[in-house]
């Protein structure tokens, strides 16, 4: 079974505002809360669910993505991928821009402060062909990004010992003021709100827990993706610190123009430049395509600026199916002619003067009329 849709989950329009997603996913996240539910896997399953579709439909560059392109996978956004109910502490700390939705909801310390974040997202640019998305396609790119120090497993302590509970926040990486009547909590100073210190640092990282490091990826680009899109791969952004998950890599798309087709959604325009003779008799002619060559059909008397329709020969949609070809008829008129094609046409001439076209008799009778008033 294929998963639920994210306005579903969270009971709201499409429409919804973030203040609204934020209501729906408050109230979702105190019914099914694991302190309320314990040992109900049915409610941690929902639980997952609902931050998961809050995680996506409150960052507004992954909610463009889900409206586009919905589940669909490889590279485009599925949700978060919580692991675990920690890993969802982790990430709306951030979100509710330091203190945790559950610890707001339930007045406070209902869990201690993790210092596991969330990795930081990476931005990228793909340079494509014009050509490259009739298929999907791969490429590979270098990057530099800062991951988990393998010597520490990301804690930031030296092996064989492990970071201890702040002594002034004793954990929760806030500090209570009292003034008077207010109170006032801030950010703890000692441990910078992780709620953890380190006595005995690991000497790879210095501390931190990751180190930078150099790595190719190689990203799967689906057919049909177009120039200004821009592709979620998740996972692959830095790592995430003590051990938190990692963030994703945005890559822009930028698709290099083509001598000569132009594109629209799914179809591929071209200007088909057609002599006047084949224009007025017909003729069938060989035209490029995004796929090679393929012979066109010009019925007798096509006009200039008459557009044809080749069905199928456009970019594979990325919800399914496939756009056109649209070739418009752009008559060539010569500029130099032999001798024996201009008695032709002035032999042509004179005959188009006995034999008006409905068109031009139409125009003439206007003007006429217009003259005699």
């Amino acid at each position: 079974m294929g998963k639920r849709d994210y306005y579903e989950v969270l009971g709201v329009e499409k429409n919804a505002s973030k203040a609204d997603l934020k209501k729906a996913y408050h109230k979702l996240a105190l019914k099914y809360h694991p302190d309320r539910n314990p040992g109900d896997a049915e409610a941690e399953a929902n639980f997952k669910e609902a931050a998961d579709a809050y995680a996506v439909l409150s960052d507004d560059d992954k909610r463009r993505q889900y409206d586009t392109f919905g589940h669909a996978g490889n590279g485009f956004p599925g949700g978060a991928g919580f692991s675990s109910v920690d890993d969802i502490f982790s990430a709306f700390s951030e979100i509710f821009g330091g203190s945790t939705v559950f610890s707001d909801l339930f007045g406070g310390a209902s869990r201690t402060r993790s210092r596991a974040r969330r990795g930081a997202s990476l931005r990228c640019s793909l340079d494509l062909d014009f050509t490259d998305p009739v298929e999907s396609t791969q490429k590979t790119i270098n990057i530099r990004r800062a991951e988990s120090c393998e010597t520490c497993d990301g804690t930031g302590a030296k092996p064989g010992t492990r970071p201890s509970a702040c002594p002034q926040c004793e954990g929760a990486g806030v500090v209570m003021t009292s003034a008077g009547f207010f109170s006032m909590r801030s950010t703890c100073p000692r441990c910078s709100g992780r709620g953890e210190v380190i006595a005995d640092p690991c000497g790879t990282c210095s501390g931190s827990g990751r180190v930078m490091k150099e790595r190719e990826i190689t990203i799967k680009i689906p057919a049909g993706i177009e120039d200004g899109m821009t592709m979620r791969v998740g996972g692959e952004g830095e790592g995430g610190e003590a051990g938190g998950p990692p963030g994703d890599l945005l890559c822009d798309i930028r698709v290099r123009p083509h001598p000569l087709f132009k594109r629209a959604g799914a179809d591929v325009y071209l200007e088909l430049p057609v002599g006047f003779a084949q224009a007025a008799l017909g003729a069938k002619i060989e035209v490029p395509t995004l796929r090679g060559r393929s012979e066109l059909k010009i019925e007798r008397g096509s006009q200039g600026g008459s557009v044809l329709r080749m069905k199928g020969e456009g970019f594979p949609r990325l919800d399914g199916g496939q756009g056109d070809q649209l070739v418009e008829i752009i008559i060539e008129v010569p500029k130099k002619l032999t001798k024996e094609q201009e008695k032709l046409l002035r032999e042509y001439a004179e005959t188009e003067e006995q034999n008006i076209t409905p068109e031009r008799k139409t125009f003439l009778d206007k003007v006429k009329k217009m003259l005699s008033k």
